[in-house]
């Protein structure tokens, strides 16, 4: 426990410091992670064109809209 109450402000100004660096860490391992699953599906070896095309249509039909599709 801290001494004093600066010295308990500047414990936890730390730990919420370290916390962030973690949540970032976390979401570049997710981002990496979304990164390799696409990759793995093929869609990386698409050229540029037909990429942007079919993201666009993603964009346009939104998430759900697209997972009904594939699905049904």
């Amino acid at each position: 426990m801290a001494r004093t109450l600066e010295q308990e402000r500047a414990a936890l100004a730390e730990d919420a410091r370290k916390l962030e660096e973690r949540r970032q860490r976390l979401e570049e391992k997710e981002r990496d992670a979304a990164v390799q699953a696409v990759e793995r599906a093929g869609l990386l070896k698409l050229d540029a064109k037909r990429l942007n095309a079919l993201l666009a249509r993603i964009r346009s039909l939104g998430i759900e809209e697209v997972e009904k599709r594939l699905t049904a």
